[in-house]
């Protein structure tokens, strides 16, 4: 295999190869490396099961010793092929907290970020669509107390 990063190239069962392809590769195609596992009421929604994450999304992780702690995602780095939770930290022998490095594949995105209308695009909500939503929510749960008021009576 040469040093140089090359696009014919398919798969391979040796994982030195596989780990060469990952640090070669450019940064058009790191960004499908960062792609985490949706939830499913997005799934549903999006008819999708993975997008790239990016910064302002709602994720949970899945494996690991932060397992099933929830964040936004404060930072997303592309050449380490890492992501940045808020509140998730460790703290060093000196007593300093330092923000944890997280792999993609560990992660679940439950919430997304829509305010890249290009990604919204792509993915296919609209905002107007989560507006209608949040809309019929808010006037579903007034009608159940109503409900709840006359069968007491």
């Amino acid at each position: 295999m040469k040093k140089e990063f090359s696009t014919k190239w398919k798969a391979s069962k040796q994982p030195r190869k596989q780990r060469k392809y990952l640090a070669n590769a450019p940064l058009h195609l790191r960004k499908k490396f960062l792609s985490v596992n949706l939830s499913r009421e997005l799934r549903k929604k999006t008819g999708k099961r993975n997008i790239p994450v990016i910064k302002g999304d709602s994720v949970k992780v899945m494996r690991g010793k932060f397992k099933t702690k929830r964040g936004k995602v404060s930072e997303v780095k592309l050449k380490k092929i890492s992501v940045v939770v808020e509140g998730i930290q460790i703290k060093k022998q000196d007593g300093s907290k330092v923000n944890v490095k997280l792999r993609p594949s560990n992660l679940q995105i439950f919430e997304l970020n829509l305010e890249d209308k290009k990604r919204a695009k792509k993915i296919g909500i609209k905002k107007e669509d989560k507006k209608k939503e949040k809309a019929k929510e808010t006037k579903q749960k007034p009608e159940k107390s109503k409900e709840v008021a006359e069968e007491k009576k």
